[in-house]
């Protein structure tokens, strides 16, 4: 098998003619992936030296690849916006102290997102706080860390917000999040701007929201925003539902003379899980200009678009079996491990490490006593072997962010890639990292 050279995923054609919402397609951003005489090499590492070192299941990423990613956001946006990578897509402390050093905020959903972000050296101007049910010890917390501001998604959580600003002596910087009650054209687990859906304020109800924050001398409005889904591969629906968000700035200011600084547009874009033409992040980018209106700036908070495709996830292969006519691979990676093709039927592609000519039909499936427990279902596999190596591509976004120790598994460990170098950046859990917090309890 031949892969295709890197490419390089911030170049686009900017005179193509495009109608609104569309966004330029490329070729699939291949990772820098090749085969060598010790089989398949991500950047200049042979993944077998990686198993071999660190064992699998293994989480790898290429941070050039995140990199260049995230540039191609920045460049597209210059001094018009920011971005804030959303932590949830992939939260490891070190990928985000690699994001942070590149000049990119962070868009976080929980009080431990918050830790995260302050360990890997981001500072409060640079985080946004989004997520429909924030605590009172949350919204403590973001408070005292002086956050770029807070995304309100309910009348109630407004109203505990400025209580609790009130408590603390302090001013909440808000943004409200209107749902736009526009489909996006993705999952239905993963899709968020309708209004059957739990996100956000719906429209009607937003200018009294704010008008209740400009009220307030604990709150201060900064932002107003949207955030319609994930793995979108269309700009049409964010072109729709910003259209009708900058409507809402403009009442804002016609209204209740209020003036917001920033347009909150979410992230969503998506990525190829195959070799498919995938969208571009510029173009994306280009795609919001004609609505954009002056004096406002954007913030943009894409994950899976900057992480996803650049990480790998390693496994071995334990045995080959047959029922009937049903032919399983069975591995040391399970739904535990990557969640992705059990939750949302996705299909990462997979090649084999050591080089394998031949494929066969067949589920590769994992060790959890679970049904749902597969990582490929009917697919065209390699026909590999017991002792095997195989890498799921495009395992970087919601990979090792989902795991879990159901079957009371241990989570993997994860290694940066930089080149030819690479280090470990998260260890592999031991059965005292698992058992700790029930021993501590003690008897009785």
């Amino acid at each position: 098998m031949v892969l295709r050279k890197k490419t390089e995923i911030g170049m686009i054609n900017p005179s193509a003619k495009r109608p609104p919402g569309a966004i330029a397609l490329q070729q699939f951003p291949a990772l820098p992936l090749s085969y060598g005489a010790e089989g398949l090499r991500f950047e200049q590492v042979d993944l077998s030296e990686l198993a071999g070192e660190f064992g699998t299941p293994l989480y790898v990423y290429s941070g050039p690849y995140i990199l260049s990613a995230l540039a191609s956001y920045q460049n597209a946006l210059g001094e018009d916006g920011e971005v804030f990578f959303a932590v949830k897509a992939c939260s490891n402390i070190w990928i985000l102290r690699l994001i942070q050093e590149a000049g990119a905020g962070a868009d976080i959903v929980s009080l431990g997102e918050l830790r995260r972000a302050q360990a890997a050296g981001f500072t409060g101007s640079q985080i946004v706080f989004s997520g429909v049910g924030k605590t009172k010890q949350e919204m403590q917390a973001a408070l005292q860390a002086d956050l770029r501001f807070l995304v309100i998604e309910s009348a109630a959580e407004l109203k505990m917000l400025e209580e609790v600003a009130r408590v603390e002596g302090r001013v909440a910087r808000i943004s409200v999040r209107v749902n736009p009650d526009i489909a996006a054209d993705t999952h239905p687990y993963i899709a968020t701007g309708l209004g059957s859906h739990k996100f956000g304020v719906p429209a009607a109800e937003v200018l009294s929201l704010y008008r209740f924050a400009s009220e307030s001398p604990h709150l201060e409005p900064v932002a107003i925003g949207f955030h319609i889904g994930s793995q979108i591969l269309s700009g049409s629906a964010h072109l729709a539902a910003a259209e009708r968000i900058l409507a809402l700035a403009d009442r804002l200011r016609a209204e209740l003379d209020l003036s917001v600084k920033y347009l909150d547009a979410g992230g969503g874009l998506g990525i190829s899980y195959d070799e498919k033409l995938s969208p571009h992040p510029a173009s994306f980018i280009e795609s919001l200009r004609p609505v954009l209106r002056g004096g406002l700036k954007w913030i943009v908070e894409p994950g899976r678009s900057i992480c996803g495709n650049a990480g790998v996830l390693l496994t071995r292969v334990l045995y080959r079996k047959t029922n009937g006519k049903k032919d399983f691979i069975i591995c040391d990676a399970a739904m535990n491990d990557l969640l992705r093709p059990a939750l949302y039927q996705a299909e990462h592609r997979i090649l084999a490490v050591r080089e394998v000519k031949e494929e066969l039909r067949a589920d590769l499936v994992g060790p959890v006593c679970e049904s749902g427990d597969f990582l490929a279902r009917d697919r065209l596999l390699p026909a590999v072997d017991s002792g095997d190596l195989l890498a799921l591509l495009s395992a970087g976004a919601y990979g090792f962010a989902m795991s879990s120790n159901y079957n009371s598994r241990l989570r993997p460990a994860e290694v940066l890639i930089d080149g030819p170098n690479y280090r470990l950046i998260r260890q592999r859990e031991t059965f005292e990292d698992l058992l700790g917090p029930e021993l501590r309890c003690g008897p009785g």
